[in-house]
């Protein structure tokens, strides 16, 4: 189980860091901006990210990772530059916002890199993956992570359907088949933390599920 500091427990309970997961084609970005709406029109101060990205620095990290051009990344490199990414954004970003009191909705966080890295590549201890996330993250866990859940294949054929195609959508299915099964394992583990949508439910059904979900979560 991965244990860090969970914002509840150092800020009041109108702070949350909320994290989307899911695998490729779930809908994450796509249902992240209309949550932010609804949860600002109840008055709350809401602030959008995404990973790897949300900084300057980061954003340059990310072209690196998602450049089809770099098909030749060793999966080592891939996981330290998540973290290298991940670690400034923890640091500019999250940290700062949270300490303001606002509820963070996050796309992608520590939980892709054990799921993409750990059991999508199936070369490393997740323990020692562990290890590295805690120290890019200072020990920062997210108070509530809702997985997109969808099936492989339907999620690629979205995914095609778009223009963000990028080197790890180009992985093998059974990459990314590894990848969901990752994500349910770590369900499993954190019961508490985690929430399951059904992400093959039509956009305005899937956006219902995420609401009552956080809400919930908010009460």
């Amino acid at each position: 189980m991965f244990c860090c500091k969970n914002i509840c427990e150092i800020t009041p309970n109108n702070r949350m860091f909320i994290t989307l997961e899911g695998p490729e084609g779930s809908g994450k970005t796509s249902h992240i901006k209309p949550l932010a709406d609804w949860l600002a029109a109840q008055g709350r101060i809401v602030y959008t990210t995404r990973e790897p990205g949300g900084t300057e620095i980061g954003d340059q990290v990310r072209e690196v990772l998602v450049n089809l051009k770099n098909k030749d990344m060793h999966p080592r490199t891939e996981l330290l530059l998540f973290q290298a990414a991940r670690a400034q954004i923890v640091e500019q970003v999250l940290k700062p916002r949270l300490a303001a009191g606002e509820i963070v909705l996050c796309d992608r966080y520590f939980d892709s890199t054990l799921a993409y890295q750990g059991y999508g590549h199936n070369l490393f201890g997740l323990d020692e993956i562990r290890s590295l996330i805690r120290f890019a993250t200072d020990g920062l866990a997210p108070d509530l992570t809702i997985l997109l859940d969808l099936d492989v294949e339907l999620g690629l054929q979205r995914k095609g359907k778009s223009d963000e195609w990028n080197r790890l959508d180009a992985y093998t299915v059974e990459f990314h088949k590894r990848v969901r099964a990752g994500y349910h394992a770590l369900v499993e583990l954190e019961p508490e933390r985690w929430r399951v949508v059904d992400a093959s439910q039509g956009w305005e059904k899937v956006q219902d599920d995420l609401r009552e979900t956080i809400g919930e979560r908010l009460k």
